[in-house]
């Protein structure tokens, strides 16, 4: 009986691989939400497609028979899915998000810079070291769980540590519904501990400063060492960068994985949501205060107050909680602004450009 519908035919397209399996667009993380979005006519005239890499010239975009470069645009990031238009590659068809991690672009326009798009797991990587920073963790946490990502904390270089179960304590504090694994990321420890998380189809990305061990858990589950590595500074142990660009690799066992440069900062935006689930403990108790905008400062009848007198809480917390809901709404606002700007101004050339004509 043929397919009866545009997710039936999208997922019996096969291409035949270098090795003796045979591999549908399941192998590049295609699943059901996306053929649901497709007619059967736009399926085939316009193959689906997934952005695997983007580079300076193009859009690097994998699929059934199809391993192309097209041109850039602004609108897309890695691990997108497009339906390609082969007449018109520049124009293809985006194809709604399941997920999608930004942050605030570095530079004082504060506009919006897309990491990637579709991951189903990201993977926060540090290291038991001198990088161990509990606030950068939250930032990270609060962007998948904006994000709707499944975040889990992989501490890495745990065969130098003296007392791991100290460093699983402190990444754990930071949420309940966070796991928290260690491992040395070289050998086979990567592929054992993180494979619950890399099942066939799944897309799963690596978020972490330089240096924690991003590429070498990469290498590990891809089997090889096609990726460039480089040892900390002793002194500090800080990373140099080795990663320049965001790409996708699919593994052995039919798992994606997104390796990504080290981010030296990382300012949330839009991320009103993630925050509040990262520190849901204080959302919590935030509600038994006695007044319904208390700012935790002093004020009667204030249950978070009370938890930090208690010690319960630790005040360090309750100030990470606050920078980065301040943070968080002032590169919102300022996007908001910069958007109504934008509009304005658009608006104005429209109407000075329809001036125009009406005089001639």
């Amino acid at each position: 009986m043929p397919p009866e519908n545009a997710t039936e035919i999208a997922d019996n397209l096969i291409i035949e691989a270098d090795n003796p399996h045979h591999q549908t667009l399941a192998t590049f993380g295609w699943e059901s939400f996306f053929a649901r979005q497709i007619s059967l006519d736009a399926l085939s005239h316009t193959p689906p497609v997934r952005v695997v890499a983007v580079h300076r010239s193009g859009l690097e975009v994998v699929g059934v028979e199809i391993d192309a470069l097209i041109p850039p645009r602004a609108d897309a990031t890695v691990g997108d899915w497009l339906l390609l238009d082969p007449a018109r590659a520049h124009a293809s068809r985006l194809l709604t998000r399941k997920s999608l991690i930004k942050r605030r672009a570095a530079g004082t326009d504060r506009q919006v810079q897309l990491i990637a798009a579709n991951i189903d797991t990201v993977f926060i990587v540090t290291s038991c070291n001198q990088d161990f920073n509990l606030a950068r963790l939250e930032r990270y946490v609060a962007l998948a769980f904006e994000a709707g990502i499944t975040p889990v904390i992989v501490l890495t270089k745990a065969d130098l540590a003296v007392d791991v179960a100290s460093w699983l304590a402190a990444a754990s504090g930071i949420s309940e519904r966070v796991p928290v694994v260690a491992l040395d990321a070289r050998g086979d420890e990567p592929r054992q501990v993180l494979s619950p998380w890399c099942q066939p189809g799944q897309t799963v990305a690596f978020l972490g400063s330089s240096g924690v061990g991003k590429s070498t858990l990469t290498n590990a589950l891809i089997g090889t060492d096609a990726i460039t590595t480089q040892a900390i500074r002793e002194d500090d142990a800080k990373g140099r960068h080795t990663t320049t660009r965001r790409a996708l690799h699919r593994i052995p066992g039919g798992c994606l994985v997104l390796d990504t440069p080290g981010m030296r900062e990382l300012q949330l935006t839009d991320a009103a949501a993630g925050i509040a689930e990262t520190f849901e403990d204080l959302e919590a108790l935030a509600a038994q205060c006695r007044f319904a905008d208390c700012q935790h400062d002093g004020e009667p009848g204030c249950a978070v107050r009370a938890a930090i007198d208690g010690e319960r809480l630790d005040p360090a917390r309750l100030r990470r909680w606050h920078k980065l809901i301040a943070e968080d709404r002032f590169n919102s606002a300022s996007l908001a602004e910069r958007r109504s700007k934008d509009r304005a101004f658009g608006k104005m050339v429209r109407k000075t450009m329809k001036d125009i004509k009406a005089r001639r």
